[in-house]
């Protein structure tokens, strides 16, 4: 996946701030760190194939909500609506790596969705409403990663995150939107703590590069990690 970096030290935050909805930034508790740019720009491959994951992830996440809460309409049409196009997404990025000579293989995800899920409580419907959350959050984090990313991409991967920008924000919207419905209390109170741990997630060194993975951990670290263990 060839890149091109359009000025000597990369866009400033404004720049691709101009890409995404301001609704959408007051969301996220924290920009991406440049660290974690450089880190895509340095293993287009595992971005790509994780990022694969990632829709095809998201997809699944949608339909399992359909099958659980099946009496709720609109829960129905917006997941059922989200879940196609995921999987259109997917079938997307696959191409993308099959025109650059990249072979989809299984990776081991990152801590991110794991950790946000670690936080799901037991009991509907306080359940529903943290999935609604989380799945705002990473779709919202996914957005804000592809804005980021589109100034150092060559012409035909920065045209096809244009567009995943504008989809993964109608998606962020969506599972807000849903939240909201489908509780008779504040969100603000639970949201501070799922953002709380997100931002950790997101600025925290993380031992391995993923598509949502945190500040990357040098080799240099790493060996200096094990030494110590």
């Amino acid at each position: 996946m060839p890149y091109a970096i359009s000025a000597p030290e990369g866009p400033d935050d404004e720049d691709t701030d101009a890409l995404l909805p301001a609704s959408l930034l007051a969301f996220l508790p924290c920009r991406t760190p440049l660290g974690w740019i450089e880190a895509a720009l340095e293993n287009p491959e595992l971005l790509l194939i994780d990022h694969a994951q990632c829709e095809k992830k998201a997809a699944s996440t949608a339909m399992s909500l359909m099958y659980r809460y099946v009496d709720r309409p609109l829960l129905l049409t917006k997941m059922s609506q989200l879940a196609r196009e995921e999987l259109l997404h997917f079938e997307q990025v696959v191409g993308l790596m099959e025109k650059r000579g990249i072979v989809y293989r299984h990776i081991k995800a990152s801590r991110y969705a794991e950790r946000l899920r670690q936080q799901v409580r037991d009991e509907d419907p306080e359940r529903l409403v943290d999935i609604l959350l989380i799945g705002a959050l990473i779709e919202a984090r996914s957005c804000e990663r592809f804005a980021r990313l589109i100034p150092y991409l060559e012409p035909e991967l920065a045209k096809f995150y244009r567009t995943l920008v504008k989809s993964e924000g109608r998606h962020y919207e969506d599972y807000l939107m849903l939240a909201e419905r489908y509780t008779n209390e504040p969100l603000e109170p639970r949201l501070a703590v799922l953002r709380a741990v997100e931002q950790e997630l997101i600025e925290t060194p993380d031992s391995s590069f993923r598509f949502h993975s945190g500040l990357p951990v040098s080799r240099r670290e790493q060996r200096a990690s094990v030494r110590v263990g």
